[in-house]
């Protein structure tokens, strides 16, 4: 093992937390303030892969196809919220969990439906295709880079507009007392309805920029939406800060663990039965490291209300 390998397997799981953010902070949002359990959210997700394939297709430029997975995500989690979620919100989280599981039969059949079977590709763009150098003379996809780069923008982003807006004042009002903001002349619905299609359009920019590096397909959110879940469960539920710093553990320890273990088997069992071992272990390993955390702060690491 390299230095270079380990830097650029190192930035590989950084750029899978980085992902896993976009896709926890509206997950986590939702969840706090709604008080939701949202098992459609990785249909968003994927809303916004196909929506930034087709109209890069269509068009020629992935950055109008960007610009269509936001706004196709966050149309699809408003409308979803006006017609099916908000009959949800006083009743019990089986409920929520029934309806919002239907939900991603309706989104997989109809995008099968609208786009076919076959998966879609986008291509990078030009300026960020390449590579640069990392220390130790290994070289990096700059592309891959950028996708680091935009999930700090977002999180600064959030930051300051849950810390430093009246819209983020009323989100934190939301999540502790919603009665009393709704009593205070606060247009409840409407809240919910941007706080949804806000943390639409974070899984639907995820979509897009994960897009570029695999096949865009029907059923591609499912597996991303169980990681997100663990990512909440781990950083604190309703936190934003939890759901970075949880995303970036999770990120970094499923790739360093799926990079070092078979490495560390190797040297005491053959070759084919360490990568054996070692790929098994390591799919375990984030939930080892949930079940360890939660052990010694249930609540996860930041709890919106510690």
């Amino acid at each position: 093992m390299t230095f270079a390998l380990a830097i650029e397997q190192l930035l590989n799981g950084v750029q899978l937390g980085v992902m896993l953010f976009l896709m926890a902070a509206g997950l986590t949002l939702i969840f706090g303030v709604m008080g939701l359990i949202n098992l459609a959210h990785g249909s968003l997700y994927m809303v916004g892969a196909f929506a930034c394939a087709s109209v890069a297709a269509w068009t020629g430029s992935f950055w109008l196809g960007v610009i269509a997975s936001l706004a196709a995500a966050a149309a699809a989690g408003a409308i979803i919220e006006i017609t099916v979620i908000r009959r949800l919100y006083d009743r019990d989280h089986l409920d929520q969990v029934l309806a919002t599981f239907a939900l991603i039969l309706i989104f997989s059949e109809g995008t099968r439906w609208l786009f076919g079977s076959f998966p879609l590709y986008l291509d990078i763009p030009a300026a960020l295709q390449g590579a640069m150098e990392l220390p130790g003379g290994a070289q990096y996809p700059v592309y891959r880079l950028a996708i680091i780069v935009t999930g700090a923008l977002v999180a600064l982003g959030l930051y300051l507009l849950i810390s430093k807006t009246r819209l983020g004042m009323r989100i934190r009002a939301g999540e502790s007392d919603r009665e009393m903001i709704a009593a205070l002349g606060v247009d409840i619905r409407t809240l919910y309805t941007l706080v949804f299609a806000l943390g639409a359009a974070l899984a639907g920019l995820a979509g897009a920029m994960v897009g570029a590096l695999q096949s865009v397909q029907v059923g591609m959110g499912e597996p991303v939406l169980i990681l997100a879940f663990v990512v909440i469960i781990i950083g604190g539920i309703g936190s934003i800060k939890g759901a970075l710093i949880g995303a970036l553990l999770v990120g970094v320890v499923d790739t360093m663990g799926r990079f070092l273990l078979p490495q560390v088997f190797a040297l005491v069992v053959p070759p084919a039965q360490a990568g054996l071992i070692g790929g098994s272990l390591a799919s375990m390993l984030i939930y080892i490291l949930m079940a360890i955390i939660l052990a010694v702060k249930p609540r996860g690491l930041f709890p919106a209300q510690a």
